[in-house]
């Protein structure tokens, strides 16, 4: 049922419908197909989105310019002094565990989910500030539309309440370079080893 969820969220963003808020699982696997960056995108893929999104060094891409990488992805934003912290923490805490083959294959993304704060100056400051600034690390922010819809795809609920403080989900979720959701976990200091398990395994799954 939540894999059906979760897929149907995705479908409804490609379709301009509209966002609905959905919940996930602590963990979940979506998809164990191998995988490879040749193949063609499915339905599925997060690489038909539309969007465009700036990264913290100014630049302008769309989802699809990361095709061929395994991504690692949470939503934050940047003056968020509860939950983000331990979010990002997290995320450099699987990026020193990931080991094995095709480590350059592996993107892990912050996505802003407060585009009008997080200005790509404000990003690579906060990259720098948090020792995250490698190729391996994409900050990415775009319009406050294609957030929403973006959040919705990766079941990722948030909330505005207040001019400098956001209620939402803490979730990491895990992309084959298909653009295909493949994996999610939920919560904050956790043990993240199955998550880095799966990223491990997709990326050993690169010709």
């Amino acid at each position: 049922m939540k894999k059906n969820i979760i897929a149907l969220s995705l479908c409804f963003s490609l379709l301009m419908m509209g966002c609905k808020d959905v919940k996930t699982n602590d963990a979940q696997v979506i998809d164990n197909k191998e995988v490879s960056s040749t193949q063609e995108i499915s339905d599925l893929s997060i690489y038909n989105l539309p969007s465009t999104w700036t990264t913290q060094d100014g630049k302008d891409i769309e989802l699809k310019d990361l095709q061929g990488n395994v991504l690692v992805m949470v939503m934050i934003y940047t003056s968020c002094k509860a939950a983000c912290p331990r979010l990002v923490a997290d995320m450099r805490n699987i990026e020193e565990r990931v080991k094995g083959k095709n480590l350059d294959k592996v993107k892990y993304v912050l996505v802003s989910i407060d585009p009008e704060v997080d200005t790509p100056e404000r990003l690579k400051e906060f990259a720098k500030e948090n020792l995250m600034d490698g190729p391996q690390w994409v900050f990415l922010r775009s319009t406050e539309e294609n957030t929403r819809e973006f959040a919705a795809t990766l079941a990722v609920n948030y909330k505005k309440i207040s001019p400098i403080d956001f209620s939402h989900s803490n979730i990491i979720s895990v992309f084959n370079t298909k653009g295909e959701l493949d994996y999610q976990q939920e919560g904050l200091g956790i043990d993240y080893a199955p998550t880095v398990k799966e990223i491990e395994k997709q990326l050993a799954q690169i010709k």
